[in-house]
């Protein structure tokens, strides 16, 4: 399996990944094709507000397709110290073409 993107280099790694919708989700990296599908194990959604700290919504075992997203490492480390309930941000907003 061979990608231009360094992908391979991310497997059983904790990433985040944007869709062109607005959603952030992180999660496990266990595989992806060459399209850029992913799949990720033990994800959730980070859905972030102005008025309360950001929620987790549990999705488990998540297929995401390659089309619309953006995929980025995550500092494990740096991550376990946030604490998500104190911040405050605005929801992103979809890509509009």
């Amino acid at each position: 399996m061979s990608s231009g993107l360094g992908l391979e280099n991310l497997v059983d790694q904790t990433i985040s990944v944007i869709t062109n919708d607005g959603r952030n989700i992180v999660g496990i990296l266990k595989g992806f094709d060459q399209a850029t599908n992913i799949i990720l194990d033990e994800s959730h959604e980070r859905v972030y507000s102005t008025k309360e700290g950001v929620q987790q919504l549990v999705l488990g075992l998540y297929i995401i397709r390659g089309d619309n997203i953006i995929v980025g490492e995550i500092d494990e480390e740096l991550d376990a110290s946030l604490d998500l309930s104190l911040l405050r941000a605005h929801p992103l907003k979809p890509v509009i073409h």
